[in-house]
């Protein structure tokens, strides 16, 4: 059986494009995207375009080329996926972090029609595909992401609970404080309180 580096050279050969696709999982924030940069300057390889989860280069690797790039990405956390399944999930993964957290969330952007056409599936597909692998359905994915980046916000201290319900477009503040509580146990400001607590010298706890 062919390891996932010989599949994506193979593939490569095959293809006609003057330019290859990789698919790298836990790429999550821009400084992957630099880690991974810097990984391709390496092998002299020149980006075309690259994304979280993505990167398109103007050459097609050669299998030593791949096997060497596998092996750096993986000691860096990274790995190169062939996988289709996999590829479509960590597609679904990175385009739901950058709509919340790049797009903010925009009203007028339908979280299933993005997903659709970005991922070139039928939605119900991708959706019945997420839940099988991931064991949570796409919507509840989207939302335990958007309160994580809630909670960053809150940690910030840059923004009132008001402007953070703004910003990522709920409908109220009190819709927030709900599904925040649901989510985690725990209202917007007590969880502030807690992680102000953690912060604190211990001469000033009992402060």
């Amino acid at each position: 059986m062919r390891s996932i580096h010989e599949n994506q050279w193979m593939q490569a050969q095959m293809n006609n494009n003057l330019y290859m696709k990789l698919a790298i999982k836990n790429m999550v924030c821009n400084r992957c995207i630099m880690v991974v940069e810097n990984e391709l300057a390496k092998l002299n390889l020149h980006i075309r375009h690259i994304s979280l989860g993505q990167v398109e280069i103007d050459e097609n690797l050669t299998k030593e080329e791949s096997q060497q790039l596998a092996s750096n990405f993986s000691a860096l956390g990274f790995e190169l996926i062939d996988d289709k399944r996999t590829v479509i999930i960590e597609q679904v993964k990175h385009l739901v972090l950058d709509l919340i957290r790049n797009k903010h969330n925009d009203t007028n952007l339908n979280l299933s029609e993005i997903i659709s056409k970005e991922v070139h599936h039928d939605y119900n597909y991708i959706s019945n595909l997420f839940s099988d692998v991931e064991g949570m359905t796409i919507e509840k994915y989207f939302i335990g992401q958007k309160i994580e980046y809630v909670k960053e916000l809150l940690v910030y201290d840059e923004l009132t609970l008001s402007e953070i319900a703004y910003q990522l477009n709920y409908s109220s503040v009190a819709y927030l404080s709900n599904q925040f509580k649901k989510v985690t146990g725990l209202t917007p400001s007590h969880f502030k309180q807690i992680k102000e607590n953690k912060r604190k010298p211990l001469d000033k706890i009992n402060d």
